[in-house]
């Protein structure tokens, strides 16, 4: 199939989709470039070609549909046989492949450290009047992270860089404050994220800047920028009562969570969970509150999706309590049937209660802090950890709602 004829049937593909509500599997066909390439042959029935349709999706967007991915091939797959099925006995199947680029400096680039971030990090520190080498001058600030003697220098007159720095920063002083940054001996605009984020410890180092408030305040500006793209710069140990700085990625006990929410939400094809996930995977780490709120909303929706497919009523004013309960009744989530002789019968059943109190405890936590309230001037905000646990306990009690669900599917057990 020729390119023009793959881009009609495609055409045709992405209007059913739209009419059968798949619209992330329609959005996808109609984004992403395709080719079409034949990968085998079939001698029965006459001889049967084999092609792929290759959807060539950018890596970033090709992560973020994580195991959305295999559902969306089969929903296309399927509306390309509907398509086809008349026109030729080849099968063709849609696959989803991650975009080949071909950055020829991809080696030296740091990929989760942004150019635009670091900008911004350094525009705040000419917003605050803020120099990088704090009490230190540029050459003795430079000494601790570079051996700048065997550095070139950009002035003929000087062997090394010591020599230039020390002739324009401080002889002659004609270089502009933050030249640094630019300067690409040092590698801090295009290099690695190493380099940078070692650069940002040494600026709020104790030798470098004894006032602790003024380092504090100046992390938590780097922090501002950096947590958004998963990176943070902490606390290691103090020196002189006053903190030094490391920096880390932060941890992926959230995203873990938010990975387990999205097979959820694909077992149960619910694309309103879906958009929820995606707010609450953003606002873990940079809004807190509102990933607690997520959270909350997270669970009414699973339990939403569950009550219809079951074909349970429900009142459209029910809260989440009135949700949980109608759940635990329809999926009888704790069972009153668990025999006494069962070794453990009784954990069982305070485990499972237990479980089924997280959504009550949630909705509390969200009136508290969450999104939704209006708070009064003494409100204190919680922090990233909390807004974990919180997305944790969601994730845990629609993954056990959701997997109860399949099985009894599956078993076809009435409820009654």
């Amino acid at each position: 199939m020729d390119a023009k004829g793959l881009d009609a049937v495609l055409g045709t593909v992405h209007d059913l989709l739209i009419a059968e509500d798949m619209n992330e599997a329609a959005q996808l066909v109609r984004a992403f470039p395709a080719r079409a390439e034949q990968t085998g042959y079939d001698n029965w029935n006459g001889g049967t070609e084999l092609w792929e349709v290759y959807f060539d999706v950018p890596p970033v967007d090709y992560s973020r549909l994580g195991a959305r991915r295999s559902q969306i091939e089969e929903q296309i797959t399927a509306r390309l046989k509907v398509v086809l099925e008349s026109e030729t006995q080849d099968w063709y199947s849609a696959k989803i492949v991650p975009l080949v680029t071909h950055s020829k400096d991809w080696r030296a680039e740091s990929s989760n450290l942004p150019r635009e971030v670091r900008v911004n990090i350094i525009d705040g520190l000419r917003l605050e009047n803020v120099h990088w080498q704090g009490r230190l001058d540029d050459v003795e600030f430079l000494n601790r992270l570079y051996d700048l003697q065997k550095l070139p220098s950009h002035d003929i007159r000087f062997p090394d860089a010591a020599g230039d720095i020390w002739q324009h920063c401080i002889n002659n002083d004609d270089w502009d404050t933050y030249w640094v940054f630019s300067d690409e001996r040092f590698g801090l605009a295009d290099g690695s994220a190493d380099t940078f984020l070692r650069f940002l410890c040494e600026t709020v180092h104790p030798v470098v800047r004894p006032e602790r408030d003024q380092a504090i305040k100046i992390v938590s500006h780097y922090n501002d920028q950096l947590k958004p793209i998963g990176w943070e710069i902490l606390e290691e140990e103090r020196i002189g009562g006053r903190p030094r700085f490391a920096y880390r990625q932060l941890d992926q006990h959230g995203k873990r969570a938010v990975s387990r929410a999205r097979t959820v939400a694909d077992a149960l094809d619910a694309g309103w969970m879906a958009k929820a996930i995606e707010r609450m995977e953003r606002a873990i780490d940079t809004d807190p509150e509102l990933a607690i709120g997520t959270a909350k909303e997270l669970v009414e929706s699973c339990c939403k999706t569950i009550l219809t497919k079951r074909k349970a009523e429900f009142s459209r004013g029910a809260d989440i309590n009135d949700l949980t309960k109608l759940l635990v009744k329809e999926l009888k989530l704790v069972p009153e049937d668990v025999s006494d002789q069962v070794r453990g019968a009784e954990n069982i059943r305070l485990i499972l209660r237990n479980l089924t109190q997280l959504t009550h405890n949630l909705a509390q936590l969200r009136g508290l802090y969450g999104t939704g309230h209006g708070k009064d001037g003494q409100h204190r905000g919680l922090q990233a950890r909390h807004a974990r646990l919180a997305v944790a306990s969601a994730v845990a009690f629609i993954d056990f709602a959701a997997d109860t669900y399949r099985h009894r599917e599956e078993l076809m057990v009435p409820m009654v």
